[in-house]
């Protein structure tokens, strides 16, 4: 007779999670193909006059054009440099102080007044006064984006470390955590995503400070561009520069966008 064995359970491997693609949701460019043939056909029918507003066909020639002339990519440049200045500025000033309003008692009742006070301010009201402090150059548009930058940031940093979970805050506090291990793991992690909040709002308002400084004052950049344009009846270039005023906006977004999703792996 055969000797009856017992058969080892086999080890099952562990399981592993698997990535599922995110598809585009195709619903969403609907709206935006229709806008663009209902804008198409009007100008086709005469029912938009091109003096009004050029068809979407000639403002791609036109975009065309001017690309291959190469205003379009040393308008673009310049107009990034400055974002690129005034938003670093703009960032540095509003996360010190809403990291000091945030923190501090002391900090709130002398910081928080004259920002709320500046931040009501519009764009247009403030240049005849930098133009006076700062002359015609490039510095007034500079700092008019570092103001647009600074104040959603301010808010948004002095609200995430307010709403700091205050069981994590104690906890680190009974663990013997100093204030400042304090502060650098538990206070700022928590302000984080409001932060990038904040961010996303103040790149918006960085390119609408921009275009307020460039088509008031400006000879050079995407503003200059479209001003220049309007001298001339151009609609379609005019279009262009808005064109790419948004997508600018729309790619730096985005930016934040997946900055956010690897900062807040976490969560």
């Amino acid at each position: 007779m055969g000797v009856l064995t017992r058969a080892e359970p086999a080890t099952a491997e562990p399981s592993r999670p698997v990535k599922t693609r995110r598809r585009p949701d195709l619903r969403r460019w609907i709206s935006p193909v229709a806008l663009i043939a209902v804008w198409q056909i009007a100008s086709a029918t005469g029912l938009l006059p091109p003096d009004k507003l050029s068809s979407p066909w000639t403002v791609l020639q036109a975009g065309i054009e001017v690309a291959r002339s190469g205003e379009l990519g040393e308008a673009f440049a310049v107009s990034l440099g400055r974002v690129g200045a005034g938003f670093a500025l703009g960032a540095v000033a509003g996360v010190l102080l809403g990291i000091v309003s945030g923190l501090s008692r002391w900090g709130e009742a002398l910081v928080d007044p004259p920002v709320q006070m500046l931040r009501t301010l519009p764009f247009l009201g403030l240049i005849p006064l930098f133009i006076l402090w700062f002359g015609i150059g490039e510095e007034t548009k500079i700092v008019l984006v570092a103001l647009g930058v600074a104040f959603p940031l301010y808010l948004n940093v002095h609200s995430g470390i307010r709403s700091a979970d205050a069981d994590l805050v104690e906890a680190s506090r009974a663990l013997g955590f100093t204030r400042a291990e304090r502060l650098w793991d538990v206070v700022l992690p928590g302000a984080l995503p409001q932060t990038l909040v904040g961010l996303r709002q103040s790149l918006g308002l960085a390119w609408l400070a921009l275009i307020v400084g460039e088509t008031v004052n400006a000879d050079a950049g995407v503003g200059y561009l479209i001003n220049n344009a309007r001298e001339f009846l151009r609609t379609d270039v005019v279009v262009v520069g808005l064109i790419l005023y948004a997508l600018l906006g729309l790619v730096t977004d985005a930016l934040v966008r997946l900055l956010e999703r690897r900062a807040l792996r976490w969560r």
